[in-house]
Parts: structure tokens; C-alpha cells; sequence
């Protein structure tokens, strides 16, 4: 008679940032380190980064981790993009190594940033970070993501702040917010979380690719996206490539913005293993 044996607790390490908050992450597999990026609303155990890792752990030590605000890890006040990068240079340094660095949405944002900024890595790999402009609202007038957001957490309203990210923010139905409150378990993630959507909002703002900064890149880049995606997303993949110098630019057939980690996965591993 066979059983069902549960599945072993996952380890949690502990770094600290430079400001002394606690990062928690997590580490699986063998081979060179591989540092994940998750994005909005995201963290270790909500988001893809898991799948992602599974996929690489027969070749990479992947290391992903619980932005700060998020999971096991802390948090301080005032919030600047800067600590952010800050955190990823302490989970970096956590490797051992000059690792590879992947990040997704805008963890692909906050890594292009970091990666600007002097965070030492080996390659960077990213996967449609959301430069795609500001959505319009009444009048035609672009919203303005961060002060709404900022109003909405300010007063509490952390469930309206997820359902503002949801729709007036990535374009989802109305009615998506108001299926995510039949799911007990997962509408808690999201408004525990709530808060950190400032922080996406920081990292992106004004959601128009950086030039400039991304000028200061100087290690070798991809820039993915997928072939479904909004065409102002893929456009923005491009302009990445563009702006990063000697970066690369690919297309994965088939994927929308919540891309396969099964069709991620050989890209990443194959651009990575293309760095001398």
C-alpha cells in the first residue's frame, strides 16, 4: 500500500541589505548561481520563480529570494528603488560568485536598474520588463499609477490597491479582482502585499524605458518577450536591446506575459552558456 509523503520544507537563508534589512531566499540545484528577479506581486512562494527554478536546477544554483515587504523578508521605511538594488547586490553576494541574473516584469525592470547601477553580475537575462507607457483615464490624460497607488494604501485600502494593479494597471477584466476574492488563500497574499505595488511603481516610473541609464549596462544582456504579447510590450523589449549596448533581443513563440517556465528555461540556459 503506498503513502503520500509530503514534500520537505523548503530551506530559507537570510542575507542582509546594505540598510540591514533581512532578505530571505531560497537555493536548489548544482552548477554556476543563477540570482531570480521576481515581479509585482511576487514572491518565493506566489509567482513563477519556483517553476522557473525547477526547470534549472539539474545545471544552475538558483538562487531566488522575497523582495523586500514580502514573505520572510523585511522591510524599511523610506522606500527608494536604490535599496532594492541593494538587495539583490546582498543576495549576489550571498552566491559566492558573479552570478547570472534573471528577472521577469518588473523584477526585469529592477534588475536592468540594478545592473546600471554597478550590481555586479555575469549575464543578465530579462523577460518583458513592463516599459509600456502609462494607460490613459478620464480624458485621455495618462493615470498616474504612483500617486493613485499611494492614495489607496495610504487610506487602507489594500484590496482596492490590488484590484487598481490588476486592472488600471495591466489591463485585466473588471472582474478579475472580484474572482480573486473567491480564493481566500490567494486574495490574503495580495493584500498583505499591496504595499509593494508602490514599490513596482518606483522601480518602473514613469514606465518609459531609460534610455540613458540602461546605457550604463555593461555586462551582456537578453531582452525576452513573447511572441503573444501586447505590441507596446514587445516594442519595449526591443528598445531595451536598443538601449543596452552589444544586448541581444529573442522572441519566444507562443508566450504571453505569464511565459512557460518549461519555454523560458532552455533560452535562458542557452544565451547563458553563450557568455564567455
Amino acid at each position: 500500500m503506498s503513502r503520500n509523503v509530503a514534500a520537505p520544507a523548503p530551506v530559507v537563508h537570510e542575507t542582509r541589505s546594505a540598510d540591514g534589512t533581512v532578505i530571505a531566499y531560497e537555493k536548489v540545484g548544482s552548477g554556476p548561481a543563477l540570482v531570480l528577479v521576481d515581479g509585482a506581486m511576487c514572491a518565493r512562494d506566489f509567482g513563477p520563480a519556483r517553476d522557473v527554478a525547477k526547470e534549472l536546477q539539474d545545471r544552475y544554483t538558483v538562487y531566488f529570494y522575497d523582495r523586500r515587504g514580502r514573505g520572510a523578508s523585511g522591510d524599511a521605511l523610506p522606500y527608494a528603488p536604490e535599496r532594492e538594488y541593494e538587495d539583490l547586490a546582498a543576495v549576489i553576494a550571498a552566491t559566492g560568485e558573479t552570478p547570472y541574473v534573471m528577472g521577469q516584469s518588473s523584477g526585469a525592470g529592477l534588475a536592468l536598474r540594478a545592473a546600471a547601477a554597478g550590481v555586479p553580475m555575469r549575464a543578465l537575462a530579462t523577460y518583458e520588463a513592463p516599459f509600456v507607457g502609462l494607460r490613459p483615464g478620464k480624458g485621455g490624460r495618462p493615470k498616474n499609477y504612483l500617486a493613485d497607488l499611494e492614495a489607496l494604501i495610504a487610506s487602507g485600502k489594500r484590496g482596492q490597491a490590488a484590484g487598481y494593479f490588476m486592472v488600471d494597471m495591466v489591463g485585466a477584466p473588471k472582474f478579475v479582482p472580484i474572482m480573486m476574492r473567491m480564493m481566500p488563500k490567494v486574495w490574503r497574499h495580495l493584500e498583505t502585499i499591496a504595499p509593494t505595488i508602490v514599490y513596482d511603481a518606483k522601480v518602473m516610473w514613469p514606465f518609459e524605458v531609460p534610455v540613458e541609464e540602461l546605457a550604463r549596462v555593461s555586462v551582456p544582456t537578453l531582452a525576452l518577450a513573447g511572441s503573444k504579447g501586447k505590441p507596446e510590450m514587445l516594442a519595449a523589449q526591443e528598445k531595451v536591446a536598443q538601449a543596452v549596448p552589444g544586448s541581444r533581443h529573442g522572441v519566444l513563440a507562443g508566450q504571453t506575459h505569464q511565459v512557460s517556465a518549461k519555454v523560458l528555461a532552455p533560452a535562458l540556459d542557452q544565451f547563458f552558456r553563450s557568455v564567455p
